[in-house]
C-alpha cells in the first residue's frame, strides 16, 4: 500500500540529500532515508525520520524499504561526485552512479513506485559552445562523472517510455550554501567546492585558496560559474515532485541554476566582504577540462514549475556557508 506523502530519499544523509529531507518535512511529506554513510552523516538525518543504512544497489533491501514504508516516489541523490576522482577511477563511478541507479530504477518499477527525481548535473554538457546552457544544448561529457549521470538520464527516459512511471532529471550547476536555520550543510571533509573551501580558509582551516587559471576569457580572467543555493535546489525537488504527481504522464529534464554567474575572484571577494578579512589566494595553472564560463539558462524550470529562488544573492550564500562551517565543529 503506497502512501501519497512517503518519499524515499537516497543519499539523504549527504549534503544535498539532507536539505531535500528538510524541504520535504517542511512541505508536509514523510521522507525515508537510505544512505550507506560513505560520505554522509547519520546526524544529518533529522530525529524521527526513518533511516536505513545500506546501498541503493541492494535490491532486496530497497524492495523491503519500499514495501515497509509504502513509498510512492524516490528522490535519488546517492552517488559519487568528485570529477577528478572519476577520471582516475572510472569504474567506481560507473558502479556507484550508473549501475547502482539501474538497480534502484528496477526496484522502483518492481515496487510500483511511479515517480522518480534524479540528481543530474551540468557536467553532462561537457565544455559547451555557449556560456548560457539550455536543456537542448548538446550533451558531450568530458569525464566519467558526467557520462555516468547522462547514462542514468537515458535509462530514465527509456523506462518511462516502457512503464507507468514518470521522472524529473534536474541538472545542477554549482551548489553552495547551507540551510538558513543551520539545520544542515556541506560537511564532507576535503570537499572541493569553491565556496566551502573559501569559508574553511576564512576560518583558518586552510592556509590559502588555489585559483586554477587566471587567463580565461572572462572579465577578470578566472572561471565563471552559476552558484545555486542548496535550499533553493531542494525546493526545486519538492516542486518537481508535486508536478510529477499532478501530471503522471509528463517527465521533465531541467537545469537548476540562477541564470547568471560569478568568477572565482568574485566569490573570494564576497568571502572577504562577509568575514571582513582577506583570504590568501594562490594562483595556479588551469585544470584540464574547465570551461571559461558555465551558466544555466533556467527559463524552462521557471516556466514549467513556477520555481522562484529565495536565496539568489552571493553574499547570502557565502554567509550561510560560513555560519554552517562555524557550527560544524559541534557535530564532529
Amino acid at each position: 500500500m503506497t502512501h501519497a506523502k512517503t518519499i524515499l530519499v537516497t543519499g539523504g544523509a549527504g549534503y544535498i540529500g539532507s536539505h531535500a529531507v528538510i524541504a520535504l518535512l517542511d512541505a508536509g511529506y514523510t521522507p525515508v532515508v537510505i544512505d550507506n554513510l560513505a560520505t554522509g552523516f547519520r546526524w544529518a538525518v533529522p530525529d524521527g525520520v526513518p533511516f536505513v543504512e545500506g546501498n541503493v544497489s541492494d535490491e532486496s533491501l530497497v524492495a523491503k524499504t519500499i514495501a515497509d514504508h509504502g513509498i510512492c516516489a524516490i528522490m535519488h541523490f546517492a552517488g559519487s561526485v568528485v570529477v577528478p576522482e572519476s577520471v582516475e577511477d572510472p569504474l567506481k563511478y560507473y558502479r556507484n552512479n550508473t549501475a547502482a541507479s539501474r538497480s534502484l530504477i528496477e526496484s522502483a518499477i518492481r515496487g510500483q513506485v511511479k515517480h522518480f527525481i534524479f540528481s543530474s548535473t551540468a557536467a553532462t554538457y561537457g565544455i559547451p559552445d555557449v556560456s548560457a546552457v539550455s536543456e537542448d544544448t548538446p550533451q558531450r561529457p568530458i569525464n566519467p562523472y558526467g557520462m555516468s549521470k547522462l547514462m542514468t538520464e537515458y535509462m530514465l527516459r527509456d523506462v518511462a517510455a516502457a512503464h507507468d512511471f514518470n521522472y524529473c532529471a534536474l541538472r545542477y550547476f554549482n551548489v553552495a550554501g547551507a540551510d538558513a536555520q543551520g539545520r544542515t550543510g556541506q560537511s564532507t571533509a576535503g570537499a572541493t567546492h569553491l565556496i566551502k573551501v573559501a569559508v574553511e580558509a576564512a576560518l583558518g582551516k586552510r592556509e590559502s585558496v588555489s585559483v586554477y587559471g587566471t587567463d580565461y576569457d572572462t572579465d577578470d580572467g578566472t572561471g565563471v560559474r552559476d552558484y545555486i543555493h542548496v535550499s533553493d535546489l531542494a525546493a526545486a525537488h519538492v516542486i518537481a515532485l508535486q508536478a510529477l504527481m499532478a501530471d503522471r504522464v509528463t517527465s521533465h529534464t531541467l537545469n537548476c541554476g540562477y541564470g547568471h554567474g560569478y568568477s572565482v575572484m568574485q566569490v573570494l571577494d564576497a568571502v572577504d566582504r562577509v568575514t571582513n578579512q582577506k583570504i590568501v589566494r594562490k594562483l595556479e595553472g588551469r585544470r584540464a577540462g574547465d570551461p571559461d564560463a558555465l551558466i544555466s539558462d533556467n527559463r524552462e524550470i521557471v516556466a514549467r514549475f513556477g520555481w522562484q529562488p529565495k536565496y539568489d544573492d552571493l553574499d547570502t550564500i557565502v554567509s550561510h556557508a560560513l555560519q554552517w562551517e562555524r557550527a560544524l565543529s559541534d557535530h564532529r
